[in-house]
């Protein structure tokens, strides 16, 4: 990789003069420019009262940009920590329905009247018809 020669070398008496020069005008355009605005002229003290209603309407709507973002960060932390119980939610949900599936098979229900001493039953259930008898007149 070729090295920066450019910096190296030294700058020649007039171009050193020239950047001097440079740099001394943009300071004393500087220095003119805030004597100029804190003396009574073009823009004074006046100008930059008569300014300062603007000032303050800027200074509110940073105010106001602030608080809607730290609104905003706030909405979504608790939108994030309501999502985040929904999920939970729906876990216990699911296992408690699983839960209740398995708890209400035909075994499960056998093993717990039990102890209550009721007990399955093996023969099928009959059927009762009635039979109506016509009377005779």
């Amino acid at each position: 990789m070729s090295r920066n020669t450019i910096r190296q070398k030294e700058l020649s008496e007039e171009v050193q003069e020239e950047l001097q020069e440079t740099v001394e005008e943009k300071a004393e355009q500087t220095e003119a420019f805030i004597k100029t605005l804190f003396t009574v002229g073009d823009l004074s003290l006046n100008k930059i009262l008569e300014y300062l209603p603007f000032g303050a309407f800027i200074a509110f709507l940073m105010l106001l940009y602030i608080s809607n973002r730290h609104f905003a960060e706030r909405t979504i932390r608790s939108i994030d920590k309501v999502s985040k119980e929904v999920k939970e939610l729906g876990w216990d949900h699911k296992s408690l329905s699983a839960e209740l599936m398995k708890m209400s098979t035909q075994t499960e229900i056998a093993k717990r009247v039990d102890s209550l001493g009721l007990k399955e039953r093996v023969e099928p259930p009959i059927k009762i018809e009635v039979v109506e008898k016509k009377e005779d007149k």
